[in-house]
């Protein structure tokens, strides 16, 4: 069993239950909850928000779960070769392919997977146990979000029917919540930071001096700063929950450039003001920096920048 496995499950059990949806009135509690959870371990944060962020594309498209008691994920990465494809086999569907970045192999119970069809981009609600064919147990040897077993999958099975297709063509990019998804995505990465800032303010003693303090109080104004980005973003979905302004993914890569960026300076940080003991004898925050980096580079870093310039370009000047 992954370590992380019972409090994850804890998590599908207690607070995804009752979780606002994005759009619903009450985003930011959506951010807080997944926040908190980073914090307190980040690969359960990330598993977390991919069985909301599940429930969330499956309320978009009209749609419930299969089996309200399954944990989800989703497993949208698109491979650089080969990749995951469905071909129309009678009154449904035949998965093929594999599939890297699977978070939660072997911990969750289904997932929407994408795959290339013939008339567009398609997700599927599978049962893991019955499409999984096999494992590339060697394709997730990281350190950092270790215990996300992220591992790389190959796909077949019975053929899926109509009935567990989400929406239609293209649906999963197209919708709204696409963007939504993507600020989520950044609350993780918030409540990373939060965890390393916290057990760095908890180890440093009555003696701590000058340089130690101020590192401190630059991680925490970072903190501030990524909180305030997210709030207002919360906000700004809930004031259009459908995107009739159009200002998704706009806002959602301001959002995840500021907190992307302030969560790797307090990378650096809490390094500076930690040094070198807490990182190497402290498994817990070793672990928690190792796991930060990694997710953030799940930012598209340049090309993300490039298109937020782009978006910009034709905003006209700011006040």
């Amino acid at each position: 069993m992954s370590r992380v496995q019972p409090i994850f499950k804890e998590f599908v059990r207690t607070d995804a239950a009752e979780l606002p949806l994005p759009g619903s009135g009450n985003t930011w509690r959506r951010f807080e909850v997944l926040a908190a959870w980073s914090s307190r371990d980040l690969s359960v944060g990330r598993l977390s928000e991919g069985h909301v962020d599940a429930l969330a594309i499956l309320s978009e498209a009209g749609t419930k779960p299969i089996d309200e008691r399954s944990s989800y994920g989703v497993w949208a990465a698109r491979s650089r070769h080969g990749g995951t494809s469905a071909e129309r086999v009678g009154d449904g569907w035949r998965l093929t392919g594999s599939k890297e970045f699977c978070s939660g192999s072997g911990v969750i119970d289904r997932a929407l997977v994408s795959a290339e069809t013939e008339d567009g981009y398609r997700l599927f609600d599978v049962a893991l146990d019955e499409y999984v064919a096999a494992v590339e147990h060697d394709s997730w040897p990281a350190v950092g979000m270790g215990d996300s077993v992220s591992e790389t999958l190959e796909f077949a099975g019975p053929v899926i029917p109509d009935t567990h297709v989400v929406g239609p063509p293209d649906f999963y990019t197209a919708r709204p919540g696409f963007w939504f998804g993507a600020s989520g995505v950044a609350a993780c990465w918030y409540g990373g930071a939060v965890g390393l800032v916290n057990n760095l303010a908890n180890s440093l003693g009555a003696e701590a001096n000058e340089h130690a303090l101020a590192d401190l109080g630059l991680a925490v104004a970072a903190l501030e700063a990524m909180r305030d980005v997210l709030k207002g973003t919360a906000d700004a979905i809930d004031a259009d929950p459908t995107d009739e302004s159009g200002q998704a993914r706009y806002r959602a890569l301001v959002t995840r450039q500021v907190v992307h960026d302030a969560a790797m300076e307090v990378l650096a940080l809490v390094g500076s003001a930690g040094g070198a003991r807490p990182l190497c004898h402290d498994a817990e925050q070793s672990r928690r920096a190792a796991d930060l980096f990694v997710y953030l580079s799940q930012h598209h870093g340049g090309a993300d920048a490039a298109e937020l310039g782009r978006l910009a370009k034709g905003r006209g000047p700011w006040n």
